[in-house]
């Protein structure tokens, strides 16, 4: 299973990316969003499970970044607006198949498969 990440690159404080992860096998099961700062552990940012409830964001991104996704594409998109320099990290999406309940979003070891990574940086 490979997973497909891109749209990361260089942006201002305050503008906006939109990051995409397009799994090999399709949209099934939950979707995750991670982020590493360097010298920093990773951390969780988001994750949707495909087929039933709502997305759900860490508490440091909530009102700022939001999830979306094209069936039709396999495609699951962050779209990350109100940047700030503390946003700047390698971001990693991260697949399993099962349908994770909430309390496990957040839980690197939950996900099965994991992206390469794209860069995200924002300058003050």
């Amino acid at each position: 299973v490979q997973l497909q990440a891109s749209g990361g690159g260089l942006v201002q404080t305050g503008g906006s990316l939109r990051l995409s992860c397009t799994p090999s096998i399709g949209t099934l099961g939950t979707m995750g969003w991670f982020r590493q700062a360097p010298g920093k552990e990773r951390e969780f940012v988001a994750a949707t499970r495909f087929s039933f409830g709502s997305p759900y964001y860490a508490a440091s991104v909530k009102g700022r970044f939001t999830t979306s996704r094209d069936n039709a594409k396999s495609t699951l998109y962050l779209q990350m607006n109100s940047l700030k320099p503390e946003d700047t990290a390698a971001y990693y999406c991260a697949l399993t198949r099962r349908n994770l309940i909430v309390s496990s979003f957040g839980r690197s070891d939950a996900y099965e498969f994991w992206g390469q990574g794209t860069l995200v940086t924002v300058s003050s």
